[in-house]
């Protein structure tokens, strides 16, 4: 039995996953809000305390990795490290915390690993070529490409990002529900004002993006990370968060755009009271949210499939 672990750090929060590469089984799931890339954006420097959460995270991470037999590690860190002026004193604490130094991976290096997790075990009826949004704290990545089987017999994509999947196209830009909520929505709720101005913000980047990945060409929009998946929970009804539910479930286009509108109209405390809602991400989803419904309207996507694979499925497969 061959057990791999992926740890994926990113802005707003770092993750495990333990993985059994015979069986492609999960052993170990988890998820912590660690923020990160809290005050990133303003002053270009990873926080001590911040810096202490993660710590703190990956030393819970590193005796499960130990309990339970792990033979290799990957971990990859993300927007916030790739932006702060202090990044040595982050790696330097995870090499002494986790036992592997982490890679602080390009971004277009980030949205292969994300596509590569994404389009594994896609529903057969998802047409290619397949757009991979990742929504994260400090960025978002964009990738187009197409999966094994009839895709690649009929000789499309360009090259290979592993597990099977092959991308055309990608691209990672600064915009996220962390650093559009610290740039832009102050008040509690926002203000129609400041709604306006990080709709404009996200507007301009996302069109940056798709002038580099010709997303309007997609056949499928699939849709990675925190901010999807609770977007989806709440479309969906969920009394309580349903990895299981979620995986793969299709949400229309407008009820994205009327989950946005009443997230954005909420205060912290009332988005608390969502039962599908992580206590971490309150604060924050209001942006997440909009940077989806943007998304989906600047591709002209009329629903988007959530996945609760990316990133750090993509890592845990490299290492096969």
């Amino acid at each position: 039995m061959t057990r791999v672990a992926a740890v994926d750090c990113g802005t707003n929060s770092v993750r495990l996953l333990v993985l059994d590469l015979a069986s492609g089984e999960d052993v170990v799931r988890r998820m912590e809000i660690v923020r990160l890339g809290q005050g990133v954006d303003r002053t270009g420097r990873l926080a001590a305390e911040a810096i202490e959460r993660t710590r703190s995270a990956l030393a819970r991470y590193a005796s499960e990795i130990e309990r339970l037999g792990v033979e290799r590690v990957r971990m990859v860190a993300t927007s916030a490290t790739r932006d702060a002026a202090n990044a040595g004193e982050f790696r330097e604490m995870v090499q002494a915390t986790l036992g592997v130094a982490p890679e602080v991976v390009s971004g277009d290096e980030e949205a292969r690993l994300s596509f590569a997790g994404a389009v594994r075990g896609l529903p057969a009826g998802a047409r290619p070529p397949y757009l991979v949004v990742d929504i994260g704290g400090g960025s978002t990545e964009f990738v187009l490409g197409t999966s094994t089987g009839r895709d690649a017999e009929a000789g499309v994509g360009a090259a290979e990002a592993g597990g099977g999947a092959t991308v055309e196209h990608a691209v990672s830009v600064d915009v996220g529900c962390v650093r559009m909520t610290e740039r832009h929505l102050h008040s509690d709720p926002p203000t129609t004002a400041e709604i306006a101005a990080a709709e404009a913000d996200i507007q301009s980047i996302v069109d940056q993006a798709l002038s580099v990945v010709p997303g309007r060409d997609a056949g499928t929009m699939v849709g990675l990370a925190g901010s999807v998946t609770t977007v989806a929970a709440i479309a969906l009804g969920l009394d309580a968060y349903r990895p299981d539910r979620i995986h793969h479930a299709s949400i229309p286009y407008d009820d994205v755009a009327k989950v946005t509108a009443n997230l954005l109209g909420m205060t912290t405390a009332q988005r608390l009271a969502i039962p599908v809602m992580h206590p971490g991400r309150a604060d924050v989803i209001g942006a997440g949210a909009l940077v989806l419904r943007m998304v989906m309207e600047r591709v002209g996507a009329a629903a988007v499939v959530a996945s609760e694979h990316d990133i750090l499925d993509g890592i845990a497969w490299s290492l096969s």
